[in-house]
C-alpha cells in the first residue's frame, strides 16, 4: 500500500469548520475514489492538521490521486478546501513498525 503524508498549516480561525469540511466530505470522497484513511491528528495550539491516506487500488497513488481531484465528488466539496490552508506539504511515507 502507497501512503502519503499531509501537514497542513490551516487559517485558525477556521480550524474547526476544516475539520468539519474534512470528516463530512473530504474523507467520504477519498473513500469513494479508493483511498484509506489511515489516522489524523490536529494540533489546535498551531492550526496544524496532519493525515495519512493510503492506496492500494490499481495504478500508481500518483495516478489515483489525479483521478480523485478530477472526481466529480472531489468537485462538489463545498467550501474548496484549499481556501482553509495556508500551507500544505506531501510527502510519501511507509510503515517501519
Amino acid at each position: 500500500m502507497a501512503q502519503q503524508l499531509r501537514l497542513y498549516q490551516l487559517d485558525p480561525n477556521r480550524l474547526d469548520e476544516f475539520i468539519t469540511v474534512w470528516r463530512e466530505q473530504i474523507v467520504p470522497a477519498r473513500k469513494a475514489a479508493g483511498f484509506t484513511v489511515e489516522g489524523a491528528w490536529v494540533s489546535r495550539h498551531e492550526a496544524g492538521f496532519a493525515w495519512i491516506v493510503g492506496y492500494a487500488g490499481r495504478g500508481s497513488f500518483e495516478k489515483a490521486d489525479t483521478r480523485y481531484y478530477n472526481s466529480p465528488e472531489r468537485a462538489a466539496i463545498d467550501p474548496n478546501p484549499a481556501d482553509f490552508l495556508l500551507n500544505i506539504e506531501t510527502v510519501m511515507v511507509e510503515p517501519l513498525l
